[in-house]
């Protein structure tokens, strides 16, 4: 009697189970609707470009739209506040830089914790940093420029994008490593800085290969170092910055995704696994290569511990250097 009842039991659950199944909506797999994806520049640089490219492939692959929403301003801190106060469901996201860690570092009354409002998703591209100078220049190459700023002191002047920018904290960088005294020079936006330096107001500056290869081919402006880990295959000729006497100096426009701290694991490793497809597409390795733009390295964790050493090193230098926020 006892076996018939249990028996009569186990079949009402397993009937109560199949009807639940039935009934019960199915979990729909995200994305269900389009995502946006914020970029904290204006349209028509190399992160916007990253940004388009990705979005296009994202789309096609998870099936739902990925929108571009350029929020410029404040070097980056509007986007990023928008995104991490946005609610963790992975339809708001960030395609950040540097300045993510920069800011931090440089402004302590951020509307947001960098470290805890927001996580890392996937390591999107790298862009490294080329020194170029005027080819009037009293030096030739860097190991001249080491030894002209070593014998002459505050006389050569750089360029850059403005203060707290990555070619002024990343030039700041290098030059205290090697103990050099160069004036900065501060424009505001990379194009003007661009200009002064091809007029000869400026001896050296901080940029991409993509911005910089057309001036150096035409001999109108001269490429030292490359801060890459390792040369370029764009630019084999020029050496790193480490295998010129600074090992593990590295100077890098990193692009990477991040979400609002609290969006689901699952929802995260769906992102950073259709980003991986993304990047690794015929399409935009190409692209990529052709702008000098390298794959970003690395997973989840590798790309949260690379934002907590930034912030540590930018802290540092912004400390020793007494850099303020303009």
């Amino acid at each position: 009697m006892r076996d018939r009842v249990g028996q009569t039991r186990r079949c009402l659950a397993a009937i109560v189970a199949l009807l639940v199944g039935i009934v019960a909506p199915a979990r729909a797999e995200y994305p269900e609707r389009p995502v946006r994806m914020f970029v904290p520049f204006p349209p028509g640089g190399a992160v916007d470009l990253v940004a388009r490219l990705l979005a296009a492939h994202l789309a096609a692959d998870l099936g739902r739209p990925f929108l571009v929403d350029s929020r410029a301003g404040a070097g980056g801190i509007l986007a990023t506040d928008a995104v991490a106060k946005a609610l963790p469901d992975g339809y708001t996201l960030l395609l950040t830089t540097p300045n993510h860690t920069i800011n931090a570092a440089l402004n302590p009354k951020l509307p947001y914790d960098t470290e805890k409002d927001l996580v890392p998703v996937a390591m999107v591209a790298e862009i490294p940093e080329v020194l170029v100078s005027h080819p009037a220049a009293p030096f030739p190459d860097f190991a001249g420029f080491v030894g002209y700023a070593r014998q002459h002191p505050g006389k050569l002047n750089y360029a850059s994008a403005g203060i707290g920018t990555l070619p002024h904290v990343s030039m700041e960088l290098l030059l205290r490593r090697l103990d050099l005294k160069v004036t900065h020079v501060p424009y505001k936006g990379a194009a003007p800085a661009m200009t002064d330096l091809l007029g000869g107001q400026v001896q050296l500056k901080m940029d991409t290969y993509a911005t910089s290869i057309q001036y150096v081919a035409e001999g109108k402006l001269r490429a030292l170092a490359i801060a890459s880990r390792t040369r370029s295959a764009l630019m084999p000729d020029v050496p790193t910055v480490a295998e010129q006497g600074l090992p593990g100096y590295e100077g890098i426009l990193w692009i990477g995704m991040m979400a609002p701290a609290g969006t689901p694991d699952a929802v995260i490793d769906r992102l950073a696994a259709a980003t991986a497809r993304a990047v690794q597409s015929p399409e935009l390795v190409e692209r990529f290569r052709h702008d000098g733009i390298e794959l970003g390295r690395g997973g989840r964790d590798a790309f949260g511990a690379r934002i907590s050493r930034e912030i540590a090193q930018w802290r540092d230098l912004i400390r020793a250097a007494n850099i303020k926020a303009e």
